[in-house]
């Protein structure tokens, strides 16, 4: 599949077959993860891959009760949790480089989408899951102190087709010279 069409037809999935995601599979698209830029080259970012029947069992308990990703990770055949080291993305001499902080939500992001779009290339389907207890999955997935748990993402073969949500156009979006400017 092309990167572009990868791009346009990518969706949140939310409903998986029960069919097993290969091991080859797996890391070519844990590849295009690796292979994402980040801060510098930090590289801050780890994942976890969860395939226990128990753990993802308990998992959903860490988001809300109306969140639709907690039927995704019990469905899915695969979880990715993505973990990043603390300060070391957007960090220098120890100190924060930039009055935004930490980098590491915007490089275990790139390295997430990079992932989906790769997914979706081989036929998979993923969604991005971010609100939960971190807290509670870092405890129940051992992430050690100075690592953080940013998101978790499902990984599995999709259960029906989902519709294409409409996107703003870009003379809504893009301005030039200034905010605002035309």
């Amino acid at each position: 599949m092309e990167v572009f069409e990868a791009i346009k037809t990518r969706r949140s999935i939310r409903k998986y077959l029960p069919a097993p995601v290969d091991d080859k599979t797996l890391e070519q698209v844990l590849e295009a993860g690796r292979w994402a830029p980040s801060w510098k080259n930090s590289q801050c970012w780890y994942f976890i891959i969860v395939r226990d029947a128990v753990l993802k069992a308990a998992l959903p308990d860490t988001l809300s009760p109306n969140n639709g990703g907690r039927s995704a990770i019990t469905s899915a055949p695969i979880l990715i949790v993505a973990c990043a080291e603390l300060k070391k993305s957007g960090y220098k001499n120890g100190e924060p480089s930039t009055i935004r902080g930490d980098w590491v939500m915007f490089d275990v992001a790139l390295a997430m989408e990079n992932i989906a779009l790769a997914a979706c290339g081989f036929g998979l389907g993923t969604v991005h899951i971010g609100l939960f207890d971190h807290k509670k999955v870092e405890t129940m997935l051992d992430v050690p102190d100075g690592f953080c748990v940013i998101e978790m993402m499902t990984l599995g073969h999709p259960d029906g087709d989902v519709k294409t949500p409409p996107r703003k156009e870009l003379n809504e979006i893009v301005f030039k010279e200034k905010f605002g400017g035309y």
